[in-house]
């Protein structure tokens, strides 16, 4: 389908084969943030060609197997209990509030962002660092004053780094240059010790590795937030509906781990994505793209292809089964040269026939979710779940829960 404006041509791909025939081309160029430089710019998933190239292969080195391993089986399992536990002697929590003081925990530790206090207050202020990376990387979808906005948002990276990055960073060098000089030390493995160890080979600026773990803070801890209570709701109305699978979401991480699949496929964190044309471009379907036009990948509809996924493809099923090379979770982590660095370590290793599962990685979603389950989690009958009423997008505003079964 396309739309000729007076400025461009933007055309819109709805199937799935489209889709990732987009993806796949060399010559369309991520424009989904092109407004939200003021966070964006010059961050891995905004670079092209050659530059993205060489900033992957050094990120690589970080988001390696060996590195899950030790964050998903060590690491995410100590923060999981440590911020669970207070809720689960409560006796409640809400998924929303939980889901982002969770994932962004795990997020800092990915990303390299220390928290010296460790107090609920220093997470606060960096939470609230967070939201308004957010705020800057979705900025061509907010109604409010954008130069405004940029300018408030500008500041509070300013901010952040100060009481936040530049201690991390400090840390780091101290750390690496002690490995260098033969100390037995223990660096950690995550993007800003690996943007630092490299650093002579990137030669970035300070400002652009800044911004690059912000990002990876960002969206390790909002989309996967986002990805957490909406894999709780599916799973709660999928059990009121097959009684016989209750038992497999605290027992089976397969089962779940197939869940956040199917969770993620019919909610992808971002409903679109959104390249330009470099040159023309002609998909295998026959569709033309021009030089210079606007192509809009429909994940809603991408990720509902009946060709694809089936009848009942908009329908929750995590037993749903697919085509050959078609991943569970569809195009939600894009393909190509821009697919999710992080994908692995969120959603977990796409298991195949005759996989071991004492070897297999879930991800960490998956491993949140299972906790969840594992502590009998049910909605509150007396408190309902809410929307979030400030976005059109499908967001939980707020979402109740019990532990320990029925009272």
């Amino acid at each position: 389908m396309t739309a000729v404006a007076a400025e461009e041509t933007t055309i819109v791909l709805t199937t799935f084969a489209d889709a990732k025939d987009a993806y796949r081309s060399k010559d369309l160029r991520q424009s989904l943030y092109d407004e939200g430089e003021v966070v964006m710019a010059d961050v891995l998933v905004n670079l092209h060609g050659e530059e993205h190239r060489s900033r992957r292969r050094v990120e690589n080195r970080m988001f390696r197997r060996e590195v899950f391993e030790r964050y998903e089986r060590e690491l995410f399992p100590r923060v999981i209990e440590r911020t669970l536990a207070p809720y689960q002697a409560e006796g409640r929590v809400d998924l929303v509030r939980l889901g982002h003081e969770l994932m962004l925990n795990l997020a800092a530790l990915t990303a390299g962002v220390d928290r010296p206090e460790g107090t609920a207050e220093e997470t606060g202020r960096l939470y609230a660092y967070m939201m308004k990376f957010v705020e800057g990387a979705t900025l061509a979808h907010s109604t409010k004053d954008k130069a405004e906005q940029r300018k408030v948002i500008a500041q509070a990276l300013e901010d952040w780094d100060a009481e936040f990055l530049a201690p991390s960073i400090a840390r780091r060098r101290d750390l690496l240059a002690r490995e260098a000089a033969g100390e037995d030390v223990e660096v950690p493995s995550d993007v800003l010790a690996t943007l630092l160890r490299h650093a002579g080979e990137l030669e970035l600026p300070p400002e652009v590795v800044r911004r690059e773990v912000a990002f990876f803070l960002l969206a390790g801890a909002h989309t996967s937030a986002t990805a957490f209570v909406r894999a709780v709701d599916h799973i709660l109305g999928w059990i009121e509906e097959h009684p016989e699978d209750a038992g497999l979401a605290a027992t089976d991480p397969l089962f779940v781990q197939r869940c956040v699949h199917e969770t993620v496929r019919l909610n992808p964190s971002s409903p679109i994505g959104r390249r330009r044309a470099l040159a023309p471009v002609t998909l295998r379907s026959g569709i033309q793209i021009p030089e210079g036009a606007i192509v809009v990948i429909d994940l809603q509809s991408v990720n509902r292809d009946a060709e694809v996924f089936g009848a009942d493809a908009a329908a929750f099923d995590p037993h749903r089964t697919l085509p050959p090379n078609v991943a569970p979770f569809g195009l939600s982590f894009a393909a190509g040269m821009h697919v999710c660095i992080g994908q692995d370590l969120a959603a977990g290793v796409v298991p195949r026939s005759g996989t071991d599962l004492d070897d297999h990685l879930f991800g960490l979603v998956t491993a949140v979710v299972r906790r969840m389950f594992a502590a009998r989690v049910r909605r509150d009958p007396d408190d309902p779940p809410q929307r979030d009423a400030n976005t059109q997008r499908p967001y939980w505003g707020s979402y109740p829960v019990l532990f320990g079964g029925e009272a």
